[in-house]
């Protein structure tokens, strides 16, 4: 059994993360550091969620964890219209995802797991912010030489969230009235934010059983499905 902290737990995929980890018999105790209370899992004797409002204080947190988690996930990260800005954006999907990271390396954290964006290391993607964001993010990861570092790449994420994206609903409908003529229309560019999840935390533990195929595992849409859907036995 296992220890895992769980940042971003009250997003869409986040929350997904956390409810899993708490279902799933691997993992004995899980941390959660977030501005608000998360709605899953609240009543699990396993979660151990710290409540702090200042972002700036998170990686402080996660160093003050004892025993502290073998595992780390993030999925943290906001829109430039939540954040008012890319400046703003920049210091959530960038800069508090390093200092997490470099928190979890320095407190001897074995697997880091980072949801990051289908598409950042495309031919133009130098000059778009949010990958340059997550491609930041991605080569910090890889720098920081975890023991195993996994890096999910989803493409558009499906599912009902606290606060609707613009076109959230457009998309949504999109995707799922493709899957329902063949399945195979959907799964080349939108998943469901729950398999990501699944994805993720499969990967952790095929890491944590030594069967992961590189140190820097890189799970790309095709691999998501795989993994959080078609593979994954709760």
């Amino acid at each position: 059994m296992t220890t895992a902290a769980v940042f971003g737990c009250t997003g869409l995929v986040g929350g997904h993360i956390l409810a899993t980890v708490l279902a799933h018999d691997a993992f004995a105790s899980v941390y959660t550091i977030s501005r608000r209370q998360p709605k899953a899992g609240e009543s699990s004797p396993k979660l151990h969620a710290t409540v702090e409002a200042d972002s700036a204080k998170w990686a402080s947190e996660l160093s003050a964890l004892s025993p502290f988690p073998s595992t780390v996930f993030s999925g943290l990260g906001t829109t430039r219209a939540d954040a008012g800005g890319i400046a703003n954006q920049w210091k959530i999907d960038h800069d508090l995802n390093v200092e997490v990271a470099e928190a979890a390396k320095a407190g001897g954290a074995k697997t880091f797991v980072f949801i990051s964006s289908a598409g950042t290391r495309g031919l133009l993607s130098g000059s778009v912010p949010y990958s340059k964001m997550k491609v930041g993010v991605e080569d910090k990861v890889k720098e920081l030489g975890f023991d195993q570092a996994i890096i999910v790449r989803p493409g558009l994420i499906l599912g009902d969230r606290e606060k609707s994206k613009p076109g959230g609903w457009f998309f949504n409908s999109l995707a799922h009235g493709l899957g329902s003529i063949a399945r195979v229309l959907q799964d080349s560019w939108a998943v469901e934010g729950e398999y990501i999840a699944k994805a993720a935390v499969h990967a952790a533990l095929l890491a944590d059983q030594g069967k992961a195929p590189s140190k820097y595992w890189v799970l790309e849409q095709k691999d998501i499905i795989r993994l959080g859907r078609d593979e994954w036995k709760a």
